[in-house]
């Protein structure tokens, strides 16, 4: 559970949404299985929403871990979608690459293995959707170059934000997270607060932002106002 909302609540509405395909229910089930965190459901439901409403066809996901998500995105975008996905774990990189080569997603999904603030600072290339999940502490240390390569008019979504509800109320903080919660606080009030950005954050999962980088029409009339 996600300790962000009721379990009741949670339980009713993930017993809403429609099961996937086999080989991803399965997928998801062997991630829980080894307790290797992967996207809520109710999350994975937002964001595919978001991919099919906004047309995206390009993401760069931050935290590849088994590849759950990347595949996700793949197939919610059809064949012709793109995902660039960041790990610098390497036993989760064998594992990812086994995962994706099973679903024959290869042609879609591109693995970068490394740390992701260098990767990012070296990236050229921009993106429909920019998804964040990888080490919470660092998502304000990355937030410079996520909007250097996302699109005007792409979103910038970012998992965990709430972390287990610490980052909502002091008394829930446990003493090793503190620096995370610090960190994730600046980043949420950073986001929320961007001249180039309208965000949104929900109770999803463990809290998820969907931050929409304006265009240049958006700030003009922003300004306008």
């Amino acid at each position: 559970m996600s300790e962000i909302v009721q379990d009741y609540i949670e339980d009713y509405i993930r017993g809403l949404i429609p099961a996937d395909c086999l080989q991803i229910e399965e997928f998801r089930q062997r991630a829980q299985a080894t307790d290797i965190p992967i996207i809520h459901k109710e999350v994975q439901k937002q964001i595919e929403l978001l991919i099919t409403a906004q047309k995206i066809q390009s993401v760069l996901e931050v935290g590849t871990a088994v590849g759950f998500s990347a595949s996700v995105f793949a197939i919610a975008m059809g064949p012709r979608g793109r995902v660039d996905t960041i790990e610098r774990n390497f036993k989760m990189v064998v594992q990812a690459e086994e995962n994706i080569s099973s679903l024959g997603l290869n042609h879609q999904i591109n693995l970068m293995v490394g740390d992701a603030q260098e990767k990012l600072a070296e990236l050229d290339q921009s993106y429909d959707m920019i998804f964040l999940d990888g080490a919470k502490g660092h998502y304000i240390h990355l937030l410079d170059d996520c909007l250097r390569c996302l699109k005007p008019g792409g979103l910038l979504i970012s998992d965990n934000v709430l972390f287990k509800g610490m980052i909502a109320s002091n008394e829930l903080v446990i003493r090793r997270k503190i620096t995370i919660v610090k960190r994730m606080r600046v980043y949420l009030e950073t986001i929320s607060n961007h001249p180039q950005l309208i965000t949104s954050i929900l109770p999803l999962g463990d809290g998820l932002a969907i931050s929409l980088k304006k265009t240049i029409k958006d700030e003009a009339s922003c300004c306008q106002a």
